[in-house]
């Protein structure tokens, strides 16, 4: 009934919301499965599941059902779902409290939230992206 300050900042991790996305996004929501290639010059909202290859040039945002199986590209992300694969982030890749990759991470920064995990190669800093990456 009364939350002490420990029970109150254990709940602000446990229920952290993920990050909304732009308006224009595009949605897909939970109970949905794709299989092949998505490509958008805006933000994506990930709920449901992606067998194959996601190139978003704005903010991927995952929520905690969501699950990608493949490679995914992107210029920023937020992640609280699941990611088996590749995954490269040209700008700050944000692994929240329930997120979990396998396989190979590659951004600019990262960050990990308590309980967040990865299991693979990960890449972090300015040199591992070439010239071309620089004009993002």
């Amino acid at each position: 009934m009364f939350n002490t300050k420990s029970n109150i900042e254990t709940q602000k991790h446990t229920n952290a919301k993920t990050p909304n996305i732009e308006k224009g996004s595009c949605v897909i929501s939970q109970g949905t499965f794709i299989e092949g290639k998505i490509k958008t010059s805006e933000g994506l909202r990930l709920d449901g599941t992606i067998v194959g290859e996601v190139n978003c040039e704005k903010k991927l945002v995952m929520g905690q059902s969501g699950k990608i199986e493949g490679i995914v590209n992107c210029n920023e992300s937020f992640i609280k779902g699941r990611i088996d694969g590749e995954l490269t982030v040209k700008g700050v890749l944000h692994l929240l409290n329930t997120a979990f990759i396998t396989g190979k991470i590659k951004a600019r920064k990262m960050i990990v939230d308590e309980g967040a995990a990865y299991n693979g190669e990960c890449l972090i800093g300015e040199q591992h992206f070439g010239q071309e990456a620089l004009k993002v």
